[in-house]
């Protein structure tokens, strides 16, 4: 692995893997036994997404000391750092309260306004997804090669919010079979896995789409950034209320198939 200073070396990732498994001890066994309440914003919250916000800040800030971090529960505000982090706890909180098995932890750390290094685990299916920018993708450490022949889903995973462009066009076919997982970061993570050949996210917020931005990226799938691209963020920021809709595909020709219904999302 690359020892760039920009880099994290071997000490720091064995430290995140630690901080990451009790993460997901706590919350596996939390599941099923804990009660959900709305935020201001109609989203659920539960006592487990704020420990788990607070834990993994707390631990950021001894692996990686001097670096910023940016999370759903926490401080909003993008860094001054050089290197900062993007923390989404719990995302899938409505699974989670619901009894749904199927959430992730999805943290990025960020050099220069890009993504440098993404983690995303699936708890309940004992998966760990890291990525590191320019050097590829590991699930479960074993390094992920993409084949330059892929069988072509017929799946599309859609957000619970992008599924009104159906209704604005009741009489067409949409190109694929939707599927509606219910989390941001698996959602565009099923595409760079190839479980599905693209995605349409409403209203992500960064914390959403870090870890899953570089995995697409790292396995050379596509990013149509629809209205704002995150990789034009500056230090200051307020990303409290700034959503990312964006398609994501496979190929350059998923992203053309699946772009009229995109274009819905801005009307």
């Amino acid at each position: 692995m690359n020892n760039s200073s920009n880099q994290l070396n071997e000490e720091q990732l064995s430290e995140l893997n630690n901080l990451f498994n009790s993460i997901s001890e706590r919350q596996l066994n939390d599941f099923g036994n804990i009660t959900a309440s709305n935020k201001a914003d109609g989203s659920l919250i539960t006592s487990c997404d704020i420990w788990s916000d607070q834990t993994i800040v707390e631990g950021l800030s001894k692996i990686a000391p001097n670096e910023g971090v940016l999370s759903e529960e926490g401080d909003k505000i993008v860094p001054q750092n050089e290197a900062y982090w993007v923390v989404d706890p719990l995302d899938g909180t409505t699974n989670f309260a619901a009894g749904i098995p199927y959430w992730s932890i999805s943290i990025a750390r960020f050099v220069q306004g890009k993504p440098q290094a993404s983690f995303l685990i699936i708890p309940t299916l004992q998966k760990k997804i890291l990525a590191i920018q320019g050097e590829g993708v590991w699930m479960n450490d074993k390094k992920i090669i993409r084949s330059n022949n892929d069988q072509r889903s017929q799946c599309v995973s859609l957000c619970s919010r992008s599924i009104k462009i159906l209704q604005k066009k009741p009489n067409e076919i949409f190109p694929g079979k939707i599927r509606l997982l219910g989390v941001s970061s698996l959602n565009l993570t099923s595409v760079a896995m190839g479980q599905t050949f693209g995605a349409i996210e409403s209203t992500p917020k960064i914390w959403d789409i870090a870890a899953a931005w570089l995995i697409l990226e790292e396995l050379n799938c596509k990013i149509d950034w629809l209205v704002i691209n995150p990789g034009n963020l500056s230090a200051g920021m307020d990303l409290t209320n700034v959503n990312f809709p964006l398609i994501a595909g496979r190929t350059e020709s998923n992203i053309k198939d699946l772009k009229e219904w995109g274009n819905l999302l801005l009307n």
